[in-house]
């Protein structure tokens, strides 16, 4: 068995920092011979890879307590209950109550400890004193989601959508920066909601604002995956404006067709995705952008699927991560005239091999440029605007900033030579 809690974790960033409160709440409680499956439920997939993880961790650790969590076992807690390797399942806010780890340490077997998420009204402050190296941390400022595009199923594991307070936000930052953390990430569900459930309505730009004046010792502030229909005046200036914010945006795209954006309940039109990014990259023409995208989604014909092919041109998009239509049961999407999952493949191979043309390209321009990159575990560095680079050298420890001369190319990523 595992000397201490074993956590596999599944998914978004968001879940990774969920992890390392889970990591601390576990192993104080003394609930440490234990595997946790921190699972994921944004696709059929996610799903079947969660079971397949609780199949070999079982495997592995035969006589460990398997724990299921996550947005996974928040929606659909019966059926990881009803596997043989699982012990218990808990639900999306009980991993984060320390009561519900001592009673699991003290023997409760209760197999399904999931509540309704739709009653949560806070995000609880759960501070972390630091992550597994010094590279880069994340804090979580909002949990759950106000929206219901009708693809997704996340509000169903995440509940509404809440926010942490600000003085939270601030003093989590400065225990991590204080800890070595060179890079600050931003996560939760839906981050450019934060403040809509505060006193006074705050804007993520405030928040943005409010952290780089007050933790100075931040190196760089990088923003999770965004609604580009969210974006404050305030925000924007500090993207743009300030060189502390990471020079790379995420944006929760999800298509390039205005009718199939409209099916999805998404808040954008094509147009308004292109001109942001035009808009970003004018005032800081160093960043690099990204994008989720949808391909297969019900009813998309070549035609409309032609325009989010077009759009990764067009909005000039560096890494883009295409996901093929997964119809989750419960959504009104599921309910949609289907798009043949052959189809929806072929498109999805298409769209990858533009974003890596458009990603390569990128990447032959920071040839030639010196840059800070962050050390990161593993052997690899990354630059402000997101691009992973091997760093040539020895003796570079993760957390280090290393001003760095990119050489080369390699695949989808960079050399670089360590400027002393």
């Amino acid at each position: 068995m595992p000397e201490s809690p074993e956590i596999i974790t599944l998914g978004c960033r968001l879940n990774l920092a969920e992890t390392e409160v889970m990591r601390r709440l576990s192993y104080e409680s003394g609930c440490r011979d234990a595997v946790i499956v921190n699972t994921c439920a944004v696709t059929n997939e996610a799903v079947r890879s969660a079971r397949q993880k609780i199949r070999r961790a079982k495997r592995r650790w035969p006589g460990a307590r398997v724990i299921v969590t996550g947005c996974a076992a928040q929606t659909t807690p019966e059926t990881f209950a009803a596997m043989p390797e699982v012990s218990v399942v808990i639900g999306n806010q009980e991993k984060l109550d320390p009561r519900q780890w001592r009673a699991l340490a003290q023997g409760e077997n209760d197999i399904v400890r999931v509540n309704d998420i739709m009653s949560a009204r806070e995000t609880a402050g759960h501070l972390i004193d630091g992550y597994g190296d010094r590279a880069r941390a994340f804090v979580q400022i909002q949990n759950g989601c106000d929206h219901r595009c009708t693809f997704c199923i996340i509000p169903y594991g995440r509940g509404n959508s809440r926010s942490a307070p600000v003085e939270m936000i601030v003093e989590q930052a400065k225990r991590l920066t204080q800890a070595g953390h060179r890079e600050i990430v931003l996560t939760g569900v839906d981050i450019t909601s934060w403040g809509a459930d505060l006193d006074g309505e705050p804007r993520l730009g405030r928040l943005v604002g409010r952290l780089l004046d007050c933790v100075p010792d931040i190196f760089r502030l990088r923003l999770s995956s965004i609604d580009g229909a969210e974006i404050d005046d305030e925000l924007f200036e500090r993207i743009t404006g300030d060189e502390r914010v990471a020079p790379h945006l995420h944006l929760s795209l999800q298509a390039g067709d205005n009718m199939i954006l409209k099916r999805m309940k998404r808040r954008h039109t094509r147009e308004q995705a292109i001109t942001l990014c035009c808009d970003v990259r004018n005032r800081r023409p160093e960043i690099a952008l990204g994008a989720d995208i949808i391909v297969g989604f019900p009813t998309e014909t070549e035609a409309m699927f032609e325009r989010s092919l077009d759009i990764v041109g067009e909005a000039g998009l560096q890494f883009v991560h295409v996901f093929p239509f997964s119809p989750r049961k419960g959504t009104p999407a599921a309910r949609m005239p289907q798009v043949p999952g052959n189809i929806a493949k072929e498109r999805a191979r298409r769209l990858r091999d533009a974003g890596a043309r458009n990603l390569r390209a990128f990447l032959d321009t920071q040839v030639g440029g010196v840059f800070n990159a962050i050390q990161e575990s593993g052997g690899r560095a990354r630059l402000g605007n997101y691009a992973p680079v091997r760093v040539t050298g020895e003796g570079v420890q993760p957390g280090e900033i290393i001003k760095t001369l990119i050489t080369a190319r390699e695949g989808d990523g960079l050399v670089g030579e360590r400027l002393l």
